[in-house]
């Protein structure tokens, strides 16, 4: 008969934890939530139980996906481990829910709560720059989405410089992931100016992730402003609506991103073509103005000149009759006194004055003076 190990209870704990270690460091286990509750906003324990059993779990709050109700089915990732005081659980690493039912639920849920923060609000949305030079993108690098949207943007403009990160885009780990890679390109010292997250459809566990509240909360925080493309059209996922923009699916949005370089080039030649004839109208219409202005202005000139030539006769003819001598040949004689013009009012008898009439000019002596009106 084999001598029985004897350990004291400390030594058994620490012995089957390592056991435990070495045959189970990570196991994942699916089960219907039980029994949850979140202690002093940090630590969560919960059951998951089937028809046979039940075990219990243990972690942070930061692991949720997001709020969680008794009877949601999970996927849980974790360590057993035996604690010296409180038994046997399961260490938590990371939760999913399974199942559509359990999906939905977990996503209306968390959209409530965080639409209750703003955290959707309209205003809280960032411009795009239009077209960016630089973007960064996080996607699974050997997928379709990442396929498509490479080609259609390099297609659609071309010239982009494009920062990508690979990341898992579903399973346990692609939440974790996808929050640092986020967090990689927010703390980059010179950010790109888009920041552009897709991936394919999928079925609601494939795009759990996406509606996982931790991301959903790293789009929203994220420094570089946000595109986020998720699945297909009918596909939406709450880190979509914590974007600043969303598209409906990866192709979209590289055509959000950048114009069609063919449909511009197309248009500009157009409004060449448009302009060109707007200028050659204009010239048609300038040339036939100035072969009007050509035609008619020698005859303006000349009524012009001759409305002219005719006011300058009148004007000749008003001077000539108001001149001194047309009055002196009428009879008048001009007095002038001490060499001057005099109207006679200041002439007195003895002054000598000068007496200019049409035939002849000379010199008189003054008599006498009669004042008086005429």
């Amino acid at each position: 008969m084999r001598d029985e190990l004897e350990l004291s209870v400390g030594e058994f704990v620490a012995v089957l934890n390592q056991t435990l270690e070495y045959a189970y460091n990570s196991v994942v286990i699916y089960g219907e939530l039980a029994n949850f509750h979140i202690n002093r906003d940090r630590w969560v324990y919960f059951d998951l139980k089937d028809n046979d059993a039940k075990v219990s779990f243990f972690g942070s709050k930061y692991v949720l996906p997001g709020p969680l109700e008794d009877g949601m089915m999970l996927k849980v990732r974790g360590t057993p481990r035996l604690h010296p005081a409180y038994g046997f659980s399961v260490n938590v690493s990371a939760i999913t829910p399974m199942g559509e039912g359990s999906i939905k639920r977990l996503s209306e849920l968390l959209r409530r709560k965080l639409e209750a923060e703003g955290l959707f609000a309209p205003e809280r949305k960032r411009a795009l720059i239009y077209p960016p030079t630089r973007i960064g993108l996080i996607a699974a690098l050997h997928s379709a989405a990442f396929i498509d949207f490479t080609k259609i943007l390099n297609d659609r403009w071309g010239g982009i410089e494009i920062d990508a990160l690979d990341s898992a885009v579903q399973g346990d780990g692609a939440p974790g992931e996808l929050i640092r890679a986020i967090e990689y390109f927010s703390a980059m010292p010179d950010p790109p100016e888009v920041l552009v997250i897709v991936r394919g459809g999928g079925s609601p566990e494939d795009l759990a992730a996406f509606n996982n509240e931790q991301v959903t909360r790293a789009v929203a925080a994220s420094r570089v402003p946000t595109l986020v493309a998720i699945g297909h059209e009918r596909d939406e996922c709450l880190a979509e609506l914590a974007a600043d923009r969303r598209a409906s699916t990866p192709s979209n949005a590289a055509e959000i991103l950048v114009p069609d370089k063919k449909h511009l080039i197309l248009t500009n030649k157009q409004l060449l073509d448009q302009m060109y004839r707007a200028v050659e109208m204009s010239l048609g219409r300038s040339l036939g103005s100035l072969k009007l202005i050509s035609q008619t202005m020698p005859a303006a000139l000349n009524l012009k000149l001759e409305h002219a030539s005719d006011n300058l006769t009148g004007k000749l003819h008003l001077l000539n009759a108001l001149s001194p001598k047309k009055t002196l040949d009428r009879g008048y004689a001009i007095i002038r006194s001490g060499g001057r013009v005099s109207d006679g009012s200041k002439i007195r008898p003895d002054d000598i004055v000068d007496i200019e009439t049409a035939k002849a000019r000379f010199e008189a002596k003054v008599t006498g003076v009669k004042n008086g009106k005429h």
